[in-house]
């Protein structure tokens, strides 16, 4: 028997058994991790939430300020009065009667009967010609006019108004300029006259304009205007503004005659009426 086959073998030596740990207790235990998906969907909507904030917040503060492109009564002013001019009633606008109460000298009422209407026309015809350059800085689209006598037949007037294809910005830049530069003053920016055949506005032409008044609205996008002169045909030489002939002590003929009263009240009834019939539109469900 050799060497090899006499040894005994070496039994293998036992593995230790790892040491005993207990498990973590679950207060022990770190948080789980929360899947990506929903921490991103969680950062968006705080993203959303602060964005939606601070929009709002710039809204508010334009409203606050009175920022008119941000103002939706505004938008809708200037939209439903560019829709308007071809619809509104000829009756509404110009009244075959208006009454303008406590409108005349030292508040006395005044009563003016329409008439005639004039054609749908642009600026060109309705205003002298700086006037009307001054007017297409906005876009004079449509010019709407009818003549006036009043309750004693002895002044006419020829009111109306201009729409402008303008926004609020450029429509309160043009009133700044009038009110600057005084254009409404100036006697080579005048309103025309729309003289009526067989009426007392007959002979109602450009040399007997005494008064008048232009203002630039800036609620809505339109010139409202006013000319007025004695219905006897008399020249009036130069015209004097409506302030100027309503002022106390003036004592032009136009003044005299309560003629810059005739201009004023006739535009500011015909600008309410037009006012009246936006703001009845704007209620109108859409």
């Amino acid at each position: 028997m050799s060497t090899e086959a006499r040894r005994s073998p070496v039994p293998p030596r036992p593995t230790a058994p790892p040491p005993y740990e207990p498990a973590p207790s679950p207060a022990d235990r770190p948080p789980p991790e929360p899947p990506a998906r929903p921490r991103r969907a969680v950062a968006a909507a705080v993203c959303a939430v602060l964005g939606l904030g601070l929009i709002a917040g710039a809204a508010a503060g334009h409203w606050l300020t009175g920022g008119p492109d941000d103002d939706p009564a505004a938008r809708s002013a200037y939209t439903v009065s560019r829709e308007a001019w071809h619809s509104i009633p000829v009756d509404t606008l110009f009244p075959r009667t208006l009454k303008g109460d406590g409108t005349g000298p030292g508040g006395a009422d005044r009563v003016w009967t329409r008439l005639a209407v004039a054609p749908d026309s642009g600026c060109a015809d309705a205003f002298d010609p700086l006037l009307a350059k001054t007017l297409r800085t906005v876009g004079c689209a449509h010019v709407l006019r009818a003549t006036y006598t009043d309750a004693t037949a002895s002044s006419v007037t020829t009111v109306g108004l201009a729409f402008t294809e303008a926004d609020t910005d450029a429509m309160r830049a043009l009133g700044a300029r009038f009110a600057d530069r005084h254009l409404d003053r100036r006697t080579d920016l005048l309103p025309r006259t729309y003289p009526v055949k067989d009426s007392p506005a007959a002979s109602f032409g450009a040399r007997q304009r005494a008064s008048w008044s232009v203002r630039v609205l800036t609620g809505i996008p339109v010139v409202a205007f006013a000319v007025t002169g004695f219905a006897d045909g008399r020249v009036s030489t130069p015209p004097q503004p409506a302030d100027r002939a309503m002022a106390t002590g003036a004592t032009t003929p136009a003044a005299q005659a309560g003629l810059g009263h005739e201009a004023k009240g006739l535009s500011d009834g015909v600008e309410r009426a037009l006012r009246t019939h936006v703001a009845d539109l704007m209620e109108q469900p859409r």
